[in-house]
């Protein structure tokens, strides 16, 4: 099982439309066992896959598995949750971790017991691993895909530092050049803050045997751009956008985020301005690529459709090849 975060602290970037159809991509077409984790408190990826019927039987039932029943148990010092079920999406053709309003309310707890595990006690270092213990229990998955909010905190600082790796969907204007700064400097402090919290205990086998501290930078998907196609066919950025995109790389490279890629270019996709077919597609609750007639779907929109499959499919193969 491979765990990939989509994760850019900078919000409004199409983080979970990204995710969910890269997803959907990699289940239909690819044959990949998936599930998707909502650890984002919006609950937009929970939302987009099931309809409000669903959600109100969902959240009205006392046994469906949340992403707070991850944590629940070791706020109430019962240690990590035993029992990890999951709901199926058939036209995602995935399972999901549903997200949960309450989970915010884990943020404080989490900051908390890092401090605590920087002074060396192991209670907040297991603490702190809490989604890696949630992620070793879907070993029967090809692939975790994991929604986090767009916030440098400590709920998204516990997924990351579980996570094999993260990738960052992105709009191209300066406020996404400043994140990637943002990012690489708030993970240098908390790498540091870790190694350090491991080397105070005392009782070096207590600290469990769950994977940390080894999460990569696969690069990042450019979205949202208005995009048209030159004489060769290839589409390409409007001159505005091309300005700001060609100074991507070397933003990387400088703040240090590139240490983990084998070479340029850093970008692993571009999904261009997908207009109604994205409120179409959520209001379906299915992926965009599969929307059809009875959708809405008319005319020109048809074309559109298949292009999409394209699209998502480039974006969801070449993140493969990076893992």
């Amino acid at each position: 099982m491979q765990s990939l975060a989509f994760f850019n602290n900078k919000g409004g970037v199409g983080k979970t439309t990204l995710l969910c159809n890269v997803a959907a991509y990699a289940a239909l077409f690819l044959n990949k066992k998936v599930c998707v984790i909502d650890a984002d408190p919006q609950c937009n990826a929970t939302q987009y896959f099931f309809s409000e019927e669903k959600l109100e039987s969902l959240y009205n039932d006392d046994t469906t598995f949340k992403i707070s029943n991850a944590i629940n148990t070791i706020k109430n010092g019962q240690g990590y949750v035993q029992n990890v079920t999951t709901t199926r999406s058939d036209a995602f053709g995935l399972d999901i971790i549903v997200g949960d309003p309450e989970f915010a309310l884990s943020e404080d707890f989490l900051a908390k017991d890092w401090g605590d595990a920087k002074g060396g006690e192991i209670r907040g270092v297991r603490t702190s691993l809490v989604f890696a213990d949630l992620f070793s229990k879907l070993s029967a998955y090809d692939l975790v895909f994991v929604d986090v909010s767009p916030s440098l905190g400590a709920i998204n600082r516990a997924i990351l530092l579980s996570c094999d790796y993260f990738a960052s969907p992105m709009s191209i204007d300066i406020f996404s050049l400043k994140a990637f700064e943002n990012i690489a400097k708030w993970m240098k402090e908390w790498e540091d803050d870790w190694k350090g919290a491991l080397d105070r205990i005392k009782e070096q086998s207590s600290i469990p045997n769950l994977n940390n501290a080894q999460v990569k930078f696969l690069g990042y998907v450019t979205q949202q751009y208005l995009a048209k196609k030159d004489a060769s066919g290839q589409r390409r950025g409007v001159a505005a956008y091309e300005s700001i995109r060609s100074q991507i790389d070397q933003v990387i490279s400088d703040c240090g985020l590139d240490k983990n890629i084998p070479q340029k270019p850093f970008e692993i996709g571009t999904v261009p301005n997908l207009f109604s077919l994205i409120p179409m597609s959520q209001s379906s609750n299915k992926p965009v690529f599969s929307l059809v007639s009875s959708d809405g779907i008319v005319g020109a929109h048809f074309a559109k459709v298949a292009e999409t499959k394209h699209i998502f499919g480039e974006v969801t193969k070449n993140l493969l090849e990076r893992m």
